[in-house]
């Protein structure tokens, strides 16, 4: 890849100037009006920095009225169509070299469901783009290669394109985030000394953002935002479970890199906890075991008792039938004898 995006379009000189020593040619990033001032975002920049790497920036409007506004029925301009979009573009100065759309994924069909025409406004698109206006759609990396910037863009301090403020609050506004973030970095240097796939993926999960995001306690402007993508009941929920989370993870890092007396000591409780733990689940599945076995045996005893008393059961009423087949026959015999014996006297 040439071109960089970082979460959420975070972006300032210096991690410019990083992006740029790890070998990409150019980088997105909001187009912020306390950065640009009077300037235009339709025009490719570059870091202040490192001038060879260009900046594309977020024609913040143009995307936020398909990103967040599409389905809003208080907008003055809905319902948006595509010949309506491509009128605005139409209507950008001639001079003005490339308009950047930006947004997320979650665009079409999350944040705007499909029930909204999100996905035939999309397909309809491109189409009246090619027949209504003088347009052509390129890529990051095409607009890079084919333009030149027109001067450097001065962001001294980190930007995103996230909330009014277009700045790192959302993740970074207030105490308990500050502290998470600073619990979590402090394990950088032992990390590097693990070689745990299992430990660093966990790593990297934590590094999420959406996590910080979820501890935000702005209640204004972007409350609802906030609170509409956070599955916690509140961002101290959020920071709890959180730091819970993250101290067990450093727990186990602290077992496979110990730093101190009471670190080893640590690491050596929860593998003692560890091994009882998987002991415990031995001798468990072994009672299972043995329970099952006995449950087993007493069924396969109940049904042979079963199976002999209906046996035996049957032995008894086949002689029972035995008894009273005989019964009929003697009767028989003797009724036969008298009746011999009266015919005897009858001569």
């Amino acid at each position: 890849p040439k071109v960089f995006r970082n979460t959420e379009l975070i972006y300032s000189d210096d991690i410019g100037a990083q992006v740029a020593e790890m070998g990409y040619e150019a980088m997105l990033t909001e187009g912020a009006k306390h950065i640009l001032g009077w300037k235009s975002p339709n025009y490719l920049y570059c870091n202040a920095l490192n001038p060879k790497l260009k900046i594309l920036l977020k024609n913040f409007k143009l995307s936020d009225d398909i990103a967040f506004r599409f389905s809003n029925q208080g907008w003055s301009e809905y319902p948006l169509t595509a010949e309506k979009y491509v009128s605005w573009l139409n209507k950008i100065d001639k001079k003005e070299e490339i308009v950047n759309l930006f947004m997320d994924y979650e665009t079409f069909g999350e944040h705007q469901w499909e029930g909204t025409g999100i996905f035939r406004f999309l397909e309809s698109l491109p189409g009246v783009v090619f027949k209504q206006s003088d347009y052509v759609f390129v890529t990051p990396s095409e607009a890079a290669a084919n333009l030149q910037p027109v001067s450097t863009v001065q962001v001294p301090y980190p930007i995103s394109w996230a909330d009014e403020e277009r700045d790192l609050t959302a993740w970074l506004g207030n105490e308990m985030q500050q502290e998470a973030f600073s619990k979590l970095y402090e394990q950088t240097g032992k990390l590097k000394k693990v070689k745990d796939p299992v430990l660093l993926k966990d790593w990297n999960y934590l590094q999420v953002s959406d996590h910080f995001y979820y501890m935000c306690t702005k209640f204004f402007s972007d409350g609802s935002v906030h609170s509409y993508f956070n599955p916690y009941q509140s961002p101290y929920d959020a920071f709890i479970n959180y730091m819970n989370i993250l101290s067990d993870f450093v727990i186990r890092l602290n077992a496979l890199v110990p730093q101190t007396t009471g670190d080893q000591e640590k690491a050596n409780l929860s593998h003692l906890i560890d091994e009882k733990d998987k002991q415990l689940e031995k001798y468990k599945a072994e009672i299972e075991r043995l329970s099952e076995l006995i449950n087993s045996s007493a069924r396969k005893s109940e049904e042979e008792t079963d199976r002999i008393m209906t046996v035996a059961g049957s032995a008894v009423a086949k002689k029972k039938s035995t008894r009273s087949s005989a019964s009929p026959a003697k009767t028989a015999m003797g009724k036969k004898s008298t009746g011999k014996r009266k015919t005897t006297r009858s001569k």
